[in-house]
């Protein structure tokens, strides 16, 4: 055996026997490349030389993609497989100093790595296999993030007696809101709006009809203090009854709405006539 797993025989057919035998692998489980046929010359001969190696899991193909990606960005890091079975989904943890940028806002950057490397582990698989990247214990810490929320979005929705929303969450954390909040009998969840903008939002039990709602912290009341301004349909209105003494009844203004004090003005005015009998 040669190095990079390469090996020599007089037949293409012998080498790879003679490198299955050296690695300990069937031949379903090998990745062969042949790299020179044997051939015989009018002096001698040349040897067949194949390249043999095992093939790549499901999870080692994804891990391989991973810390190709991020050798790609600059980011020191390593993919460790944490679990792999036909029963069970593919786990696989990033370890790296840098957990911020693997990570990114929200799990932004690990949410696109996790989809990228499930495409790649089920690469000519008949049966979709789930893949979960994780980084630093990032998922188990959002997860519990995310249920202590939902447990205070439930709690201020009954309170209020209003619809909460929360803002857009991919499929996998609006599973998190729905099952944390799944045996509540005060509230139910429901998702709206349109991907990637898909939201959650909880409404109690006790909302009113047509209810807009309210997006989490946001400040339910008007500066008046008691009156939510969805329901406040004369907000930033003057009250009627404010302007009662300032301006006089209707049949008391002037006629043709002219100013009091000053003269009143008639069509013929311009022409000569002013509207009072003793001018001419």
């Amino acid at each position: 055996m040669e190095e990079n797993n390469v090996f020599t025989a007089k037949t293409v057919d012998e080498a790879i026997e003679e490198g299955l035998n050296a690695l300990g692998i069937t031949l379903d489980e090998a990745e062969i490349v042949v790299l020179e046929e044997g051939k015989k010359k009018l002096f001698g001969s040349v040897k067949a030389r194949v390249q043999i190696k095992k093939k790549s899991s499901d999870a080692g193909r994804a891990a391989e993609f991973i810390d190709g990606v991020l050798k790609i960005l600059g980011i020191p890091a390593e993919s460790e497989i944490e679990s792999e079975s036909e029963e069970e989904n593919i786990k696989i943890n990033i370890k790296t100093p840098n957990s911020a940028r693997v990570i990114g806002k929200r799990g932004d950057v690990l949410d696109a790595i996790q989809c990228i490397a499930g495409a790649v582990a089920n690469i000519g698989n008949d049966e979709y296999k789930k893949v979960v990247v994780d980084c630093e214990n990032y998922r188990t810490q959002r997860e519990q993030t995310l249920k202590t929320l939902a447990e205070k979005l439930a709690k201020k929705a009954v309170e209020k007696g209003r619809k909460m929303t929360l803002e857009p969450m991919n499929p996998y954390e609006r599973r998190i809101i729905h099952s944390a909040l799944a045996d509540n009998t005060e509230v139910k969840t429901i998702s709206e709006g349109k991907e990637p903008n898909r939201y959650i939002a909880v409404v109690p039990n006790n909302a009113k009809p047509n209810d807009r709602g309210l997006k989490y912290g946001e400040r339910s009341f008007d500066r008046r203090g008691d009156r939510r301004r969805g329901d406040n349909k004369d907000f930033g209105k003057r009250d009627r009854g404010d302007r009662g003494d300032r301006r006089p009844p209707r049949g008391d203004r002037p006629a043709g709405g002219a100013k009091r004090g000053k003269k009143e003005i008639h069509f013929g005015t311009f022409l000569g006539n002013s509207g009072n009998k003793g001018e001419e």
